[in-house]
């Protein structure tokens, strides 16, 4: 019989299917239809403490006009930031009691103290597992990028001090050296890391003159720069399990990264735009592949295409690059 069965931050799944943070994963209904449709583990909408901040500061903000007391206004910003908090921990506990499968904290915070006072709460909340979802974007032409890598590696310790929860760091592909990083990560006691973070990328409206949103969703197209990250960490890297994650659309692109070493696959756009369904029809697209194949298990080809330290990476990519266009003239 085959098995799709797996080990992910310490956690048993039962696919390497899991669902990615999203606005999907805040609704607890959304919650059920992805269980009920395969899905191994859902990792709950991030917690962002700047949007709680701008939420809080535009409420004392509205309200100002109403009182001369500077007391109130703190009153309304703490109480918007711990009402906000709260919804995110019932989602957890409420996620918990109906569904039957790993239910994953997704933190974007600030400052240090949120991260390890939040951290507390949703292991509280009964959070099988935290994902940090971290971005610092680098402004400052004096900063460099050790000291730009180590605020990653400081919110790692902040947060692995504060819980015994495994602890996955969501990572964008910017850094001058993504294996070094991810072996850092491994070093400081990181159970996973997933690649890549989709970040909200702007964009330009000639038209209006204003700053708008680029694309919001992935394709599968989306999928070549993780697939190629996947490959190289997975072969240089042991010890720290994989989450492939943007362009994961189809039941091919999640063989894809399985044979690049990932460990799961996180689904998000496909989500969206084909429905909780789509779980299931990328699982039967795996099991047949296995089955043509005659796979039993993941690990029976999980990583068969890594990059590992006795490729010749150079080699491998210059001949891609000169078959490409030797083929092409």
């Amino acid at each position: 019989m085959t098995k799709l069965s797996c080990n992910y931050m310490g956690l048993e799944l039962k696919s390497p299917f899991v669902v990615a943070s999203s606005g999907l994963s805040q609704s607890l209904d959304k919650i059920k239809e992805f269980a009920q449709n395969g899905a191994s583990a859902i990792i709950i909408k991030s917690l962002f403490e700047e949007q709680i901040r701008n939420e809080a500061h535009h409420i004392s903000q509205k309200e100002a006009h109403n009182t001369s007391y500077p007391e109130a206004l703190e009153y309304i910003q703490e109480y918007t930031r711990k009402n906000s908090l709260e919804k995110h921990l019932n989602i957890i506990t409420e996620a918990k009691k109906a569904v039957d499968i790993p239910i994953i904290a997704s933190l974007s915070c600030i400052s240090h103290n949120e991260w390890e006072d939040i951290s507390k709460k949703v292991e509280e909340a009964g959070a099988d597992a935290i994902e940090i979802n971290a971005f610092v974007i680098p402004t400052s032409r004096l900063e460099t990028s050790e000291e730009i890598e180590q605020k990653y590696i400081d919110i790692l310790k902040t947060v692995k001090s504060a819980t015994s929860l495994p602890i996955g760091m969501k990572i964008g592909s910017h850094y001058t050296n993504i294996v070094r990083m991810v072996d850092q990560l491994k070093a400081y006691g990181a159970a996973s890391v997933t690649l890549f973070n989709r970040f909200y990328e702007p964009d330009i409206d000639i038209e209006t003159l204003q700053i708008t949103s680029s694309e919001i969703f992935s394709s599968s197209s989306d999928l070549r720069r993780s697939l190629r990250w996947v490959s190289i960490v997975s072969g240089h890297v042991e010890g720290i399990d994989i989450a492939a994650s943007t362009g994961i659309h189809t039941g091919e692109d999640a063989i894809k990264q399985l044979l690049a070493g990932a460990t799961v696959t996180q689904l998000c756009s496909t989500l969206y735009i084909q429905g909780a369904e789509q779980i299931k029809s990328i699982e039967n697209s795996l099991l047949k592949w296995m089955n043509k194949w005659n796979f039993n298990n993941l690990d029976e080809f999980r990583g068969r295409l890594s990059n590992n330290p006795e490729m010749d990476q150079q080699m491998f990519e210059r001949s891609q690059f000169m078959k490409y266009f030797s083929d092409h003239q």
